[in-house]
């Protein structure tokens, strides 16, 4: 059995072809933003207080619409979602572009239209997850895991890496263009799928009724609601990514940036090139257990490194862990939950993992104007290894879980 990632999907698939194509490249522009607006915010007020908050307002509708977003990925047209969302989205940064012309930048513009954008990532990101559900074979899905993460790692490798040196080479203005040119792409890609039916088993409900009827499935699987607690726990407490414009700049400013937001991206593309082993192992709840808890630990090792690339390799270990949860989390999602569900378990997916970011971003920064950037670095990985453990006291059936697909 091969080690490496199976690449044949896309000679086989042509509608997944056109559609991770597209994703890869706009999320490639989503990272370079995900840079430039941290990095702009600190330079206009040198306060990593303010980057967290930055985290807090882009979180605060996609509570909202990831819910709304999962209902309308099991009611309507996925990718006429995905159209409506991407174009939007592209607007938005255009918007970011514009801003950056002005001789004194708003910063309530950078706050605004990045709350405006996060409201539509929640409409778009649970019509992306349940239509490659629609569009692949179950037997495939494993392989559409380790293809998904080797996509998040590559773009968030190339994304803040690219996004570090047309900040420092070309300025803001250049930086937010290159995203509006991704999304075109992306929208370009979306129109060449073709054959992409609604979705079936589609009920006359209400807008809370579905979503009531999504959470009720989710609690019934222990072995789900383990998925998204361990993530939490890891992303809230473990991703110290608000401090790394601080850290950045005693270390040479925007270049060592993309360093720092590529290194844990390193870290999942190595083990995402070497997934082919994956495929062997059924007790999914138990790698995704220990994989989190290792995430935590280098964390630990991360905050109290003495030197720069001993800190560095640290993180990457974390990215590399972080890698293997990932592949076992959208593989058991995708094995287990129905597709007239998909749509609103990927909602409450993306709350899970998408939230945990930005309230940890929001934690690492509060802390490390209280104590200090190592105390909330390593604090944090503490609490991750302790969370992660007692989560597995209290949900057996995750700790439990084996897959039946072979």
């Amino acid at each position: 059995m091969s080690y490496l990632v199976n690449f044949s999907l896309f000679r086989r698939n042509r509608n997944f072809a056109f559609l991770y194509t597209g994703q890869f490249v706009s999320f490639v522009g989503t990272m370079i933003t995900g840079v430039a607006l941290p990095y702009q915010i600190y330079t206009e007020t040198h306060s990593t207080l303010m980057v967290g908050l930055l985290s807090l307002v882009q979180l605060l509708p996609l509570l909202v619409t990831a819910l709304i977003g999962g209902v309308f990925a099991d009611r309507y047209h996925r990718r006429m979602l995905l159209l409506v969302a991407e174009f939007v989205l592209a607007f938005g940064s255009l918007l970011l572009a514009l801003n950056a012309c002005l001789a004194v930048p708003h910063l309530w513009v950078l706050f605004v239209v990045s709350s405006f954008m996060s409201a539509f990532n929640g409409l778009h990101r649970p019509a992306l997850e349940s239509i490659v559900q629609q569009i692949v074979l179950k037997k495939d899905l494993s392989t559409v895991s380790t293809l998904a993460t080797l996509k998040g790692s590559v773009a968030m490798i190339g994304g803040p890496a690219i996004g570090g040196l047309l900040i420092a080479r070309f300025g803001l203005i250049t930086t937010y263009l290159v995203d509006v040119a991704s999304f075109i792409i992306s929208l370009t890609a979306l129109m060449l799928m073709t054959n992409i039916p609604k979705p079936q088993h589609v009920r006359d409900d209400s807008t809370l009724t579905s979503l009531k009827q999504g959470f009720r499935y989710a609690f019934s699987r222990q072995e789900l609601i383990g998925t998204y607690v361990v993530d939490f726990i890891a992303m809230i407490f473990g991703m110290p990514t608000a401090l790394f414009p601080a850290i950045a700049m005693s270390f040479g400013g925007a270049k060592v940036l993309g360093i720092l937001y590529s290194a844990p991206a390193v870290g999942a593309l190595i083990i995402s090139f070497c997934s082919g082993w994956t495929k062997r192992v059924k007790r999914h709840g138990q790698a995704i257990a220990i994989a989190a808890t290792l995430w935590g630990v280098s964390i630990i090792f991360f905050g109290i490194a003495p030197h720069f690339w001993v800190a560095m390799f640290f993180l990457t270990l974390a990215g590399a862990f972080d890698g293997i949860s990932g592949i076992f989390r959208m593989t058991m999602w995708n094995e287990t939950i129905p597709n007239e569900f998909r749509g609103r378990l990927a909602g409450i997916e993306m709350i899970s993992y998408l939230s945990g970011p930005r309230l940890g971003d929001t934690e690492a920064g509060l802390v490390a104007a209280a104590f200090g950037i190592t105390a909330s670095i390593v604090s944090g990985g503490v609490l991750c290894v302790v969370g992660v453990g007692v989560c597995c006291i209290f949900l057996p059936r995750f700790w439990r879980y084996r897959s039946e697909i072979s």
